[in-house]
């Protein structure tokens, strides 16, 4: 999936530049501890406990679903509480009273978008009495764990409520398609030359294509390895049937996703045009009205007040307006005003489908929770035990009015353009059952998910629904291992996801070739790196001595987007890559693994991959040249039914369950697996966690000094 962007440099300057005008200085107040009694007691009305595994991975079993919730806040908050309240501080727009400027931006959008009036408004009546229970619950083991520990609490965090946990799905999931790219596109901000191309694979084989008759499904998302949106492992089961394995993030209290017994799914980040911008004509004689249908009318507007930590016990506060008009909130820059309205505006029931999904028993009650469509976009790859697969272009696709360029900014005074409904779940781009026997997705075009001949067609969409036609290195990747073995095996399978190779149609074999063309001249420099990636062989192996001066080229010269300009010409790119290997290495074809660094704790490891491999690995630029490691492949899982639709899954997390904490022996644990590519057991049964059993407590354990041990 997307990196979340948690800064717009637009929005910031916005709110730097009022602070300059009306900033007030002042001594912090900090609120009054909270009373620690009634969220330590509420831990009584749970019963559950946590098993970890060897690995430190937490099994929650609860007696009701609530109570598994309550195991798994209380479970993540052991691992990651850090990242579990800075969460929930930046979406109640606080975030910034603590971290500071830095997060002031994220403060700011929380009111530009209405997180909590949306939230205030719609909870109890979109929320099911259940599904309130789960994120009450799950509040609940937040906590009770932070009144178990009161020095780890930020002020004003507790209590956190379900309100909470609904609210951070409504303000981050629309910037899983792009939002944070629109509101960059409105501003105009210098481009980002430090970001990489990001996203995730996920891919499913029916019988048809197995070996052994098999179902497989390839859970394959790419993440950041730490912060807010990195994956934690979990198994999670309750005596009403909720009993699933995969991942969450940190706030998150229903699995993502992963599997349960009879079917799984893997997300990856789709980018269909679900923002549109509209220009707005003010009122020459009263700029706080905007022209609609040739009346004025007045926008509404809000006050966001934005405290921010400067030093020590020192804050300021800034106010700004917050105007919102009938398309959608509005923005106010040097070239004009515009509004947005986008997809997941006024929803709040995106932890609804998700828990629907989680229990789901067999495909029709897992396209039933589909059919909810609270969930503005990614992809899904999905597989059951009766051998079913599929993908679904998911998306929340505006009714718009034919005839228009919903790419490009839209006259803001007709309100024939303020779309306001969705197209229905059977309109949407999918596929189920290809005779092909497989699918895939990775990040690439829903136009390419199986076979040529069975694939879907453009003419079949509306231009409106602005899907997205690129590819990837790892999508044409897929089409030449998965799509060209008509019998995959176990092992196959394996090898494939493991990948190292960029294709000859890719990106990166194209810039190759473009450099490769040029007259090196009397430039010694150009004519020995020509040399080295006319014999390269496209591959990212650790001890290839042709990968480094391919990918960093690469690195500088890839689209922002996919299918978008380059950043810079592939030759000015290539000199870069040979001034950084000269001086850092003193040669230009070290091997690969010399630069391209897994590191964690005292761990320092080369690795195999690189950015848009099928073995993904994006790494941050250190001052030494080297790359360490930050995001790419993350949770990994394998997930087999056989021929009789028996389940079996593996999995691999790059770092491992403890999150945050570096005196653990999970904090890094799964590392060197992760680095040889290699896999470990998920034990989903009660049969298959016996005997693997490392630490066995309920969270009332917790509150002695005690800690239970089997």
């Amino acid at each position: 999936m997307r990196f979340v962007k948690w800064s717009v440099a637009a929005l910031l300057a916005l709110v730097l530049a009022a602070a300059l005008g009306d900033a007030v200085y002042y001594r912090a107040i900090e609120p009054a501890a909270p009373d620690l009694k009634p969220l330590l007691a509420k831990a009584a009305q749970y019963d559950v406990r946590i098993r970890r595994d060897n690995f430190g991975v937490p099994h929650v079993l609860g007696k009701t679903d609530a109570d598994t919730a309550f195991g798994l806040g209380f479970a993540q908050s052991e691992d990651d509480f850090q990242n579990v309240q800075d969460v929930a501080l930046a979406t109640r727009g606080t975030l910034a009273q603590s971290n500071g400027l830095d997060a002031a931006i994220t403060d700011y959008l929380v009111r530009f978008f209405r997180v909590w009036e949306t939230v205030n408004a719609r909870y109890q009546k979109d929320i099911p009495a259940d599904v309130r229970r789960l994120v009450e619950a799950y509040a609940d083991g937040v906590n009770y764990y932070a009144a178990l520990h009161p020095e780890k609490v930020k002020p004003g965090l507790l209590p956190l409520t379900g309100k909470d946990i609904v609210a951070g799905f409504v303000f981050k999931t629309p910037f899983f398609y792009g939002l944070d790219h629109t509101l960059k596109q409105i501003n105009d901000p210098p481009a980002d030359d430090n970001k990489l191309p990001v996203g995730s694979n996920g891919l499913a084989v029916a019988p048809s294509r197995s070996a052994d008759g098999a179902t497989r499904l390839l859970v394959n998302s790419h993440q950041p390895y730490t912060g807010p949106v990195a994956w934690y492992e979990v198994v999670l089961q309750s005596g009403e049937g909720w009993h699933v394995a995969g991942g969450v993030f940190p706030g998150s209290p229903v699995m993502l996703h992963g599997h349960n017994e009879h079917l799984g799914w893997a997300n990856t980040v789709n980018n269909p045009d679900l923002a549109d911008v509209y220009r707005l004509v003010l009122n020459p004689a009263n700029d706080n009205q905007y022209r609609l249908d040739g009346k004025w009318r007045d926008f509404e507007k809000t006050d966001a007040a934005l405290t921010v930590k400067l030093w020590g016990p020192f804050k300021w506060t800034v106010h700004r307006d917050v105007l919102y008009s009938a398309h959608g909130p509005v923005l106010k820059t040097d070239h004009g005003t515009f509004a947005i309205r986008y997809a997941g505006m006024n929803e709040v029931r995106h932890v609804v489908q998700y828990f629907r999904l989680n229990k789901a028993r067999n495909r029709d009650e897992w396209i039933a929770a589909m059919k909810l469509q609270a969930l503005p976009s990614v992809n899904y790859v999905y597989a059951d035990e009766k051998g079913n697969i599929g993908y679904v272009y998911n998306g929340q696709f505006p009714v718009r009015k034919e005839g228009f360029d919903w790419k490009q900014t839209l006259p803001g005074d007709r309100s024939d353009l303020i779309w306001h409904a969705y197209r229905p779940f059977e309109k949407i781009p999918q596929i189920w059952n290809p005779k092909a026997g497989f699918v895939f997705n990775s990040n690439n075009t829903p136009f390419r998910a199986t076979a040529p001949e069975e694939n879907m067609i453009p003419e079949a969409y509306s231009l409106t629904m602005g899907i997205q036609t690129n590819m990837t290195n790892r999508a044409y990747r897929a089409e030449e291992t998965f799509g060209s073995d008509p019998s995959i095996t176990a092992e196959d399978f394996k090898k494939y996801k493991f990948d190292l190779h960029y294709s000859v149609r890719s990106e990166l074999a194209s810039e190759v070739a473009e450099v490769l063309a040029v007259d090196p001249g009397g430039d010694t420099d150009l004519k020995a790196a020509q040399k080295i990636l006319r014999g390269w062989n496209l591959s990212t192996d650790r001890h290839n001595r042709g990968t480094a001066l391919a990918v960093l080229m690469g690195m500088r010269a890839a689209p922002e987007e996919a299918g978008g300009p380059r950043r810079m010409k592939p030759l000015d790119a290539l000199r870069e890559a040979i001034a950084v290997l000269k001086e850092h290495f003193g040669r230009l074809d070290p091997e690969w693994g010399e630069l391209n660094r897994i590191r964690r704790g005292k761990l320092d490891l080369a690795i195999d991959g690189g950015p848009d491999i099928y073995r993904a690995v994006y790494g941050k630029p250190q001052d030494d040249g080297t790359l360490t490691a930050t995001g790419g492949d993350t949770l990994i899982m394998f997930v087999t039914w056989d021929k009789n639709g028996k389940l079996s899954s593996q999995s691999i997390h790059p770092f491992g369950s403890a999150t945050t904490d570096e005196n653990s022996k999970h904090y890094a644990d799964q590392t060197p697996l992760f680095d040889a590519m290699k896999l470990k057991p998920v034990l989903f049964t009660e049969d298959q966690l016996k005997g693997h059993i490392e630490e066995d407590y309920r969270p009332q354990d917790r509150a002695s000094p005690s800690r239970p041990m089997q």
